[in-house]
C-alpha cells in the first residue's frame, strides 16, 4: 500500500507540474524515438495510468489493463492505443478504491474519452472538417441535412415537382439514375478517403508490428462481438450506477448491424441494376427491400436506445463535451432510417419526390460527417484491438502482469 501511494504521489506531481512535465520530448516505441509533446488531457491518463500500474486490480476487466502492464511510462502514442481501447464501459470506475472523491481521483472512463475524442480531431482529414464537427456535432449534422434536403427537394420541384400523380415507386423519374450515382458515388468516396487517411495515420503512429491472420481474426471478433462491453465478466456496462446492464452492447448491436443490412441492401440493388440489368423500383419480397427494411428498423430501436442510455448516463463515466458529437450521429441514424422506412411506406403516393429528397438529404450528411464523428471511433477501436492482438503475441519484457 505504502508503495502504491508513493507511485500514485509522484504521478500526481507529474500531473500537476505544468508545462515542464507535459512538454515531453522523446517517448521510445519499439526501439524507435517519437517526439511530441502531451496536452494536459493526454497528460492526465497517464497519470491514471501511472496509478493503475501500480495497483492493477482491474487487470481482467478489458484489454486496456493488460496492454497498461507492458509499458512502465506512457507517451503520446500509447496513450492515444489505450484511449481507444476503451469501450467505456465504466466497469473499472465503479471498482476502483481511488475513485473520486478520493484524493488520486483515478477516473479512467472518462480521462480515456477525453483523448479518444481528441484523436478523432488529431487524425480528421482534413483536419479543419473534424474541428468544427468536434464543436458543433448535433448543430452541424440536423443543418446539413436539413440543407442538402432542402437542395434536392427544390431540384425536385424544378424537375417535375413534390406532389404529383403516383410513380409506382419509380424513384428515376425524379432522379436519374446516373445523377444519382455520382452525387452518392463522390460523398462515399470522400468519406473512405478521409477514414482511411485518418485510420492510417493513426496506425503509423502507434507502431503496431507485423499483423498475422491470428491476430486479425481474433480483433475482428472483438470488434463484430463487442466483447469489451460486458465489463469483463459478462454482466454488461455500468451506465448511471452501480448496476451491470447489458443494454449498451444490445443497442450498439442493433444499430451496427442494422446499417450493415442497410449498406448490403445497396450492394444488392446495385448488384440486381449492373450485372442482370433488374431496375428499381423492386417489390417488397426482393432481397434489397427486405435487407433495408430490417437494417431500418435495427436502425431505429439502436439509436433511439442510445439516445436513452446517453441521456441517462452518470456525468463521471465520460466525456460532456462529447454530447453534441454523440448525438449529432445518433440524430443522423434515426433519422436515415425514419426516413428511408417513410419511403418505403409512401413510394406509391403522390409525395414520393418529398420522401424521397428528405431521405437522400439526411443520408448524404451522414456519410459526409461520418469521418469526423462517432463513427470514426468503430474504425479507430478496430485499429487499437488489433494492435492489441499483434502485442500480445510478443514477448512481455516487462512481466508486470499476465496476459
Amino acid at each position: 500500500m505504502k508503495q502504491l501511494e508513493a507511485l500514485a504521489s509522484e504521478a500526481q506531481s507529474f500531473a500537476g507540474s505544468g508545462p515542464a512535465m507535459t512538454e515531453q520530448t522523446i517517448q521510445w516505441h519499439g526501439g524507435k524515438p517519437r517526439s511530441g509533446a502531451l496536452t494536459d488531457d493526454e497528460a492526465e491518463v497517464a497519470r491514471v495510468m501511472q496509478i493503475c500500474n501500480a495497483c492493477r486490480y482491474c487487470e481482467g476487466f478489458c484489454a486496456v489493463f493488460p496492454a497498461m502492464t507492458r509499458r512502465l511510462e506512457f507517451g503520446k502514442a500509447d496513450i492515444n492505443y489505450l484511449a481507444n481501447l476503451c469501450h467505456n464501459c465504466g466497469a473499472c470506475l465503479h471498482a476502483c478504491q481511488y475513485a473520486p472523491p478520493h484524493e488520486f481521483a483515478v477516473n479512467v472512463p472518462q480521462s480515456m474519452a477525453r483523448v479518444r475524442v481528441q484523436t478523432y480531431t488529431d487524425y480528421a482529414w482534413p483536419p479543419a472538417l473534424g474541428k468544427l464537427y468536434k464543436r458543433n456535432g448535433l448543430a452541424l449534422s440536423l443543418a446539413t441535412a436539413a440543407g442538402l434536403a432542402l437542395f434536392l427537394a427544390l431540384a425536385a420541384l424544378m424537375g417535375g415537382g413534390l406532389f404529383h400523380e403516383p410513380m409506382a415507386g419509380n424513384f428515376y423519374a425524379v432522379f436519374p439514375h446516373n445523377t444519382l450515382a455520382l452525387m452518392f458515388g463522390a460523398v462515399f468516396g470522400l468519406a473512405v478517403l478521409a477514414l482511411g487517411v485518418g485510420v492510417t495515420r493513426f496506425w503509423r503512429d502507434v507502431s503496431p508490428g507485423t499483423a498475422t491472420g491470428a491476430a486479425v481474426a481474433e480483433a475482428a471478433h472483438d470488434a463484430l462481438r463487442l466483447r469489451y462491453l460486458d465489463g469483463g465478466h459478462g454482466k454488461g456496462c455500468n451506465n448511471a450506477d452501480d448496476a451491470f446492464t447489458l443494454w449498451r452492447r444490445r443497442f450498439h448491436h442493433f444499430t451496427f448491424y442494422g446499417f450493415m443490412l442497410c449498406f448490403a441492401a445497396t450492394c444488392v440493388a446495385t448488384l440486381y441494376h449492373y450485372a442482370f440489368g433488374l431496375e428499381a423500383p423492386y417489390p417488397f419480397w426482393s432481397a434489397p427491400v427486405l435487407l433495408g427494411t430490417a437494417g431500418g428498423i435495427g436502425l431505429l430501436i439502436g439509436p433511439a436506445g442510445l439516445l436513452w442510455l446517453n441521456l441517462k448516463r452518470h456525468p463521471q463515466q465520460g466525456d460532456a463535451a462529447q454530447k453534441p458529437m454523440d448525438r449529432g450521429f445518433i440524430a443522423l441514424l434515426f433519422l436515415t432510417s425514419a426516413t428511408g422506412l417513410a419511403l418505403l411506406a409512401g413510394r406509391d403516393g403522390g409525395a414520393m419526390a418529398l420522401l424521397l429528397a428528405i431521405h437522400l438529404g439526411v443520408v448524404m450528411a451522414l456519410f459526409l460527417t461520418l469521418p469526423y464523428g462517432k463513427f470514426a471511433h468503430g474504425i479507430y477501436r478496430s485499429a487499437a484491438l488489433l494492435k492489441w492482438a499483434i502485442e500480445k503475441r510478443q514477448p512481455n519484457k516487462l512481466q508486470l502482469g499476465s496476459d
